[in-house]
């Protein structure tokens, strides 16, 4: 079956920096666009970042804009996200997602991760 397994994540301080890594099974990883959410206790999941199937397309939020690098490697089935420069606002339980759809939001995606958390302290 399908799996999406996210890890990096973690307590860190303000201005630190974190790589997200979401590894993908089950799924032809190349043929799918993908996808950077997170959602903050009592918040609805937001999107973060996602990009095209080889990546050279790719959209940031604007609160993560200029801090936040998606990328992914085809050949590792595996989607990062490169965070710098992080704040107290990016702590959030961080999800990937994959779909054939474009762009990539969350009621289109198709598979998820099980998350990972990451906290920024102030």
């Amino acid at each position: 079956q399908v799996q999406l397994v996210e890890s990096g994540g973690g307590l860190v301080q303000a201005g630190g920096s974190l790589r997200l890594s979401c590894t993908a099974s089950g799924l032809n990883f190349g043929n799918y666009k993908m996808g950077w959410f997170r959602q903050a206790p009592g918040k609805e999941r937001e999107v973060v970042s996602y990009c095209s199937t080889l990546g050279r397309v790719t959209y940031y939020a604007d609160s993560v804009k200029g801090r936040f690098t998606i990328s992914r490697d085809n050949a590792k089935n595996t989607l990062y996200l490169q965070m710098n420069s992080l704040i107290p606002e990016d702590t959030a339980m961080y999800y990937c997602a994959a779909t054939s759809s474009w762009p990539v939001v969350a009621t289109n995606a198709e598979y998820w991760g099980q998350g990972t958390q990451v906290t920024v302290s102030s």
